[in-house]
């Protein structure tokens, strides 16, 4: 379509305009349209009423299967069990990861400041439940180590660990933690944890896996040391109680460490050993337990008594701590969900199926809340566990219920041969685990590739260590958040030139054999337009009028921007800040006799300027499809003001150039045109030298 844009934007060109003998010819606009004022007051109740219905459109086309499937996860997987293929990898993944789990458990109640017993029955009940309501076929939960030491963290600070009310208080951290888990996956509000980078995620786990290594260090040598988690008090303790070190439990120790992390390297690089990976917690609890057995070592501590039978049923107590336990049981929440969902949806895009990470916190939450009625402190899905069962060939849920079922014998049958298991083999157990969680390696990775998620792992990394958990993820969390903000407020802001041969406009920075034009400024934004940027975004624009940008110019001679031309192709949002905003600088244009143009604004966008009455008060049309026929149009009306300023050549009769002349000069000109913007302009050539000259612009110019 051809519209002929004869229409000035400032006063300086409507003067000109007028001018007789003042000629324009006719360019190739591609029409945007407007909507109208109804669709736009509208448009809120339209979009309402678009999302009830297709909810609704969804809501009546599922079928009763579906409806199971929604409400049991594992409806699923149980609907397609291949038992020929499915059932032996899923049994050897169950028993290998289930012999893991036993000693882990043990180990990491111990962390908890908790009897060993109940990290056996938080990796017995928590897995069935979530065999059901879990939505990943590879995912397995229980008892980690992070979350422990958050649960001896806040616990020890309330009670002594030797007392009664701190199982308790344990016990009804879990439920907090489920009904906390279950409203976000309810809620859908998985989406908060996005705004947490994976460089604080690293730098928390690397400091806090450092902090739990320390506060099993009390196993290897032979006496209590300070429960903080804090790093100096740690060290002060272990150093001040230097004098009571023992030689057996730290050689016992050093030894089953070496072993375990031994077999686990073996598993990692060789596929053949791969099940060494898992059985090297069983192996230092057979070594160790064996040892203390025959040789019955006074110096080396033993874990005990440890009640036989199932977990009984009981009603969580003490709801009068629940205000003072909410802030960790959020962040237990926090953490459980950066973890476990993580994971589950790695090994689910590993697997070749998709997962819901809404539906997965509710299945995370269900299990924690049934769990608590039987005497489980706060569980999440162990990435350790979780990789050995995925490496085992684990196809479904099935492998968690044969984990539980192991955890169910060992509580029924062998708790009598636990008692004689030296402390420092689950000691060596917790801190072979946690040993690949302190991630130096993506330390250097953030350094060679960006310097800012480098200083935010820093930051994370060394107030955990110094300032405690909790602290240290507020400060991490907040300067994630603040670097979120800082990059929202400052937005990247391009300078746009057009590609020879193109009607392509790009970053004049990235492409530097863009060229610009004279008089106009073409500008793109990409971010969203909102009060917090929108200041930023206007003294970027007053620079970019100023400022040389360095670029080769071309078209017609002028001494000042008379466009701006901004491309909304980006912006995916425009606030009643920013509408605000654009009417004051279009004001402080209009009284400099500068003409803003819009290019490629979205529907919503649009929308919203349609409401607050911009288009109308910058002119309908001043709005463009595509950059270059904002270009088009400017560069006619930068063409007539350039014109007007010449003076004008003497006419004479006998030089009126005949009709043929204008026609074949026309053509001449449309052909150039269309040339150009179809980028195949090898083919054309003017009939003068000046080949580089613009194809918009008369030769003249």
């Amino acid at each position: 379509m051809e519209n002929t844009y004869a229409s000035p934007s400032s006063g300086e060109l409507n003067n000109f305009n007028s001018m007789p003998g003042t000629m324009t010819r006719p360019v190739k606009i591609i029409p945007l349209q407007h909507p109208s004022t109804s669709t736009a007051t509208t448009s809120c109740s339209y979009y309402f009423s678009d999302v009830f219905s297709r909810w609704r459109a969804k809501v009546n086309r599922m079928t009763w299967m579906e409806w199971i499937e929604f409400f049991l996860p594992c409806y699923r997987w149980i609907s397609t069990y291949r038992w020929r293929e499915y059932l032996q990898p899923d049994l050897m993944a169950g028993i290998t990861v289930g012999v893991m789990l036993v000693p882990q458990s043990m180990s990491y109640a111990k962390l908890a400041g908790l009897q060993p017993i109940y990290g056996l029955y938080s990796g017995f009940v928590p897995i069935f439940v979530y065999a059901l309501f879990g939505s990943s076929r590879q995912l397995a939960i229980g008892p980690v180590a992070l979350t422990s030491l958050l649960v001896s963290n806040v616990l020890g600070s309330i009670v002594d660990s030797s007392e009664a009310l701190y199982t308790e208080l344990a016990i009804l951290l879990a439920l907090m933690v489920g009904i906390f888990e279950c409203i976000m996956g309810i809620l859908r509000l998985g989406w908060l944890i996005r705004f947490i980078s994976h460089s604080v995620i690293s730098g928390f786990t690397t400091a806090s896996a450092i902090v739990i290594a320390l506060s099993q260090a009390k196993y290897f040598l032979g006496y209590d040391i300070e429960r903080s988690s804090k790093i100096i008090p740690l060290v002060k303790s272990i150093i001040s109680g230097a004098d009571k070190f023992l030689w057996p439990p730290f050689i016992m120790g050093s030894i089953i460490l070496a072993i375990i992390l031994t077999m686990k390297h073996l598993g990692k690089s060789r596929k053949y050993l791969r099940f060494l990976r898992a059985a090297g917690p069983l192996t230092a609890v057979v070594l160790g337990t064996t040892f203390a057995t025959i040789y019955h070592p006074s110096s080396i501590t033993l874990v005990g008594e440890i009640p036989q039978g199932l977990p009984k049923f009981s009603v969580p107590k003490e709801f009068g701590y629940i205000k003072s336990l909410i802030p960790t049981a959020m962040l237990i929440t926090g953490v459980a969900i950066l973890e476990s969902v993580g994971i589950a949806k790695a090994l689910a895009a590993k697997n070749g199926y998709e997962l819901d990470s809404n539906r997965e916190l509710f299945g995370l939450g269900v299990a924690n809340i049934f769990g608590s009625f039987f005497s489980v402190y706060p569980t999440t899905g162990s990435f350790s566990r979780s990789a050995v069962n995925h490496e085992s060939g684990a196809k479904t849920g099935l492998s968690g219920i044969i984990m539980g079922i192991i955890m169910g014998c060992a509580l029924q049958f062998l708790t009598p041969l636990f008692e004689y298991i030296p402390q420092c083999a689950l000691a060596a157990i917790v801190i072979s685990a946690v040993i690949g969680l302190v991630d130096y390696e993506e330390a250097t990775f953030l350094w060679r590739v960006d310097k800012r998620d480098f200083l935010l792992w820093t930051i994370t990394c060394t107030t955990t260590l110094f300032l405690g958990i909790e602290i240290g993820v507020l400060v991490g969390v907040g300067a994630s958040l603040a670097f979120v903000i800082q990059e929202s407020a400052n937005p990247h802001i391009a300078v746009l030139g057009r590609l020879p041969g193109t009607t392509v406009y790009r970053n004049i920075q990235q492409y530097p054999e863009a060229y610009t034009y004279n008089g106009i400024v073409i500008v793109r934004i990409d971010a969203p337009i909102y009060f917090a940027n929108i200041n930023y975004i206007k003294d970027r624009l007053r620079e970019y009028e100023i400022d040389d940008d360095g670029s080769t110019k071309r078209g017609p001679e002028v001494t000042r921007v008379h466009f701006v031309i901004i491309e909304m192709a980006p912006v995916t949002y425009i606030d009643s800040s920013a509408i605000q905003a654009l009417k004051e600088l279009h004001q402080e244009y209009k009284s400099r006799d500068i003409q803003i143009a819009i290019s490629n604004p979205n529907q919503e966008v649009l929308l919203t300027i349609a409401r607050s009455g911009i288009i109308d008060l910058i002119g309908k049309e001043w709005y463009f499809v595509r950059v270059h026929d904002a270009v088009q149009v400017c560069l006619q009306h930068v063409q007539s003001l350039n014109d007007s300023h010449k003076k004008p050549e003497p006419f004479l009769e006998n030089n009126r150039p005949g009709r043929f002349q204008k026609l074949l000069k026309q053509r001449t000109e449309d052909f150039s045109i269309s040339q150009l913007e179809s980028g195949n302009s090898k083919n054309f050539t003017f009939s003068d030298d000046n080949t580089h000259l613009d194809p918009l612009l008369s030769k003249k110019s």
